[in-house]
């Protein structure tokens, strides 16, 4: 099998699954501790965050990660509405955090 032809249906892979919905592909809120960290000052992976959505209170790291896209989309555990959003650009970095009611910070 050319290297080519190899490539090419590992890509059509990696499409096939981003098209299956039962297919998984996102990871908990310690993937991304590191860039917390540098948004809130603080480690808050095991910090309270409440959801501006369904209140639901949840540890920051059990939130759902998505990092397919663009930029980092955190998602409430409990009823799924995205949380926080990060894009990092050329000119700095965007935070999103309409979808956070409170975060309980360390200290």
């Amino acid at each position: 099998m050319s290297e080519g032809r190899a490539m090419d249906e590992r890509m059509q892979r990696l499409a096939d699954m981003r098209d299956d919905p039962a297919v998984d592909l996102s990871l908990d809120a310690n993937a991304i501790g590191g860039l917390l960290a540098g948004i809130f000052g603080a480690d808050v992976t095991g910090s309270d965050g409440r959801c501006a959505s369904c209140s639901t209170v949840s540890v920051m790291g059990t939130m759902r990660v998505y990092m397919r896209g663009p930029g980092i989309v955190v998602r409430c555990p409990a009823c799924t509405q995205v949380v926080l959003r990060v894009v990092e650009t050329p000119r700095g970095t965007m935070v999103d955090l309409r979808g956070v009611a409170a975060v309980r910070l360390p200290g």
